[in-house]
């Protein structure tokens, strides 16, 4: 077994470049993150609805495992994820491209 190096926990993309660090049990990022990550990048204006019904509006300027900052004009929430139903983009999302997913399926159909 060689030993492995902080160089070697670091994630890379096609052309060998550093994109960032990825942590021991990190395999690959959950739905949710990739979800709520590209919502925020992008700015994209959400509906949140609690688990009581309460809807909050706003743009989603951060978040991590527990909790979401949700932005609406001049005024912040923190808002409990525990507390969140359904997040709703107000426009559509496309995480992947969907000529990977077919490639992918088609893969796994020659595999059988």
């Amino acid at each position: 077994m060689e030993a492995k190096t902080i160089l070697d926990s670091l994630d890379r993309d096609p052309n060998n470049k550093i994109t960032g660090h990825k942590m021991a049990s990190e395999k690959s990022q959950n739905v949710q993150d990739v979800f709520l990550n590209h919502v925020r990048k992008n700015k994209l204006p959400v509906t949140v609805f609690l688990v009581n019904g309460v809807k909050l509006q706003g743009i989603i300027t951060w978040f991590d495992n527990f909790c979401v900052l949700l932005r609406r004009e001049a005024h912040s929430q923190l808002v409990y994820k525990h507390a969140i139903s359904t997040v709703m983009p107000a426009q559509p999302v496309q995480l992947f491209d969907p000529t990977d997913a077919n490639e992918q399926q088609a893969n796994e159909q020659e595999e059988e």
